[in-house]
């Protein structure tokens, strides 16, 4: 590079996800609001590892295509993820890491439903033209870490235990029909028992450190 030039842009990877990648502390009650300090969430410790610019597109009570009766349509991730891709192109990478608010009670889904879900959002982006030169960016699927039903958010993911835990094997068969890369967070971290469904400060540490290695192997 010589004197004048801009230096090389850096590679971007959009983490796209729901509360626990908008950084959603564990909650003692209902309607408690908070969010863990910059640094210290999974995309933020990913961006560290890699080199990478990492964009946090995490909203509390995403769904992979369903419209929330009580939280409003626009917690729908299919709605949201065009314009999205969209604004943030070029995109060398995106990581989807949703499904646990489908597993709440009022929605009745099955792990496999959850995961054809999160099989047609893949399929947006691999046809999207979002990454470099017009190309679709790369996928990671990430398979949420499994619930417990506890706390204050017991009863709205009553019965959401049983079916988080069959979810990463119906997962890796849909990463593996679209031949993308998959990751198990539930291999690496675990939820906090206060409530069952958000991640503490170590379970950040280890899925943003899980998921740049799998970035790193994949797009080296």
């Amino acid at each position: 590079m010589t004197a004048g030039e801009d230096p090389p842009p850096g590679r971007v990877l959009m983490a796209f996800g729901d509360s626990n990648t908008h950084g959603t502390p564990p909650m003692p009650a209902l309607g408690t609001l908070g969010r863990h300090p910059p640094g210290t969430r999974w995309p933020d410790v990913a961006a560290r590892r890699l080199g990478w610019t990492v964009l946090a597109e995490g909203l509390p009570g995403r769904t992979t295509v369903h419209d929330d009766p009580i939280e409003g349509a626009h917690r729908n991730g299919l709605t949201v993820l065009p314009a999205l891709l969209e604004s943030h192109r070029p995109l060398d990478v995106v990581a989807i890491l949703l499904g646990t608010n489908d597993l709440k009670a009022r929605y009745g889904l099955p792990a496999i439903d959850i995961a054809l879900g999160l099989e047609r959002l893949a399929r947006v982006v691999l046809a999207s033209t979002a990454g470099p030169g017009g190309a679709a960016p790369g996928v990671l699927l990430i398979a949420p870490v499994p619930i417990l039903e506890a706390g204050c958010l017991a009863e709205v993911f009553a019965g959401g235990a049983a079916t988080s835990r069959a979810l990463a094997a119906h997962l890796a068969g849909v990463a593996a029909r679209l031949g993308v890369p998959f990751l198990d967070a539930g291999g690496v971290a675990g939820v906090d028992p206060l409530d069952g469904v958000h991640l503490d400060l170590p379970a950040h540490a280890a899925l943003g450190e899980a998921v740049a290695a799998a970035v790193a192997r994949h797009w080296p």
